[in-house]
């Protein structure tokens, strides 16, 4: 029996602390201690929080801090920010074995569309879905394609001038190209026009070979004149 008792008060002892250790459990997020955010979820003590919704919206971010995201990070919100694009390093980062799972949202960002941009337009046509705005990020820069949609635009279509430290010569092919479409739009035009008018040009046509064949016969005509001896002669000798 008192073995027994024993027991009991030695369990008796280790319930409280059972109790602490399942009480972060057992709080619901909000409630837990130390304030703990709502989208978080945190231990006794407010030193130690494990997060897996990252709001960094409005803060000026001119690059992706990939390198300082926690492992198991699901949702990451940077719009509004002043990115200009993901780099490369910053891509690789997102296909680290701990932040595959990682959807961000990119809206309202300057987003240039230059050469520099492939990479992470080529990221983000193969991983559309980890992007759920993906479909509405638009060009800021520069201003021929401001206001394009990225998803629409070809890789080879992005271009950067050498004072950029593009490839040189590219914008000016791009502009020899796009001059070469208006010259044959303009042609296009011009040929529908006369389709579209084919009966009048060919009336015109017939009165202009009409009014030819007119002038050559009177042409013909004074030159027969001319070369007639009758006539000569009544013009040399006019007192006959």
């Amino acid at each position: 029996m008192a073995r027994r008792q024993a027991r009991a008060a030695g369990g008796g002892r280790w319930l409280p602390w059972l109790g602490l250790a399942l009480l972060p459990l057992a709080l619901p997020p909000a409630a837990a201690p130390g304030g703990c955010p709502s989208a978080c979820y945190c231990v006794a003590t407010p030193e130690l929080v494990q997060c897996r919704r990252l709001e960094l919206a409005g803060n000026g971010l001119r690059a992706l801090p990939a390198t300082l995201l926690p492992a198991g990070l699901e949702e990451l919100d940077l719009r509004n920010n002043s990115l200009q694009r993901l780099a490369a390093p910053e891509l690789r980062s997102l296909e680290a074995p701990g932040l595959r799972g990682l959807r961000l949202t990119l809206g309202s960002n300057p987003l240039s569309c230059d050469c520099a941009l492939r990479p992470f337009l080529a990221w983000l046509r193969a991983a559309t879905t980890r992007v759920p705005d993906a479909r509405s990020l638009r060009c800021a820069q520069p201003p021929l394609l401001r206001g394009a949609t990225l998803l629409r635009l070809r890789p080879e279509g992005l271009v950067c001038t050498a004072a950029e430290g593009g490839e040189p010569g590219q914008l000016e092919t791009a502009s020899y190209v796009f001059f070469g479409i208006v010259l044959a739009l303009i042609g296009i035009v011009f040929l529908m026009v006369l389709y579209l008018n084919r009966r009048g040009i060919k009336r015109w046509l017939h009165n202009l070979r009409e009014a030819c064949r007119d002038q050559m016969e009177g042409y013909h005509y004074r030159y027969e004149q001319d070369a007639d001896p009758r006539c000569t002669s009544a013009i040399s000798t006019p007192g006959l």
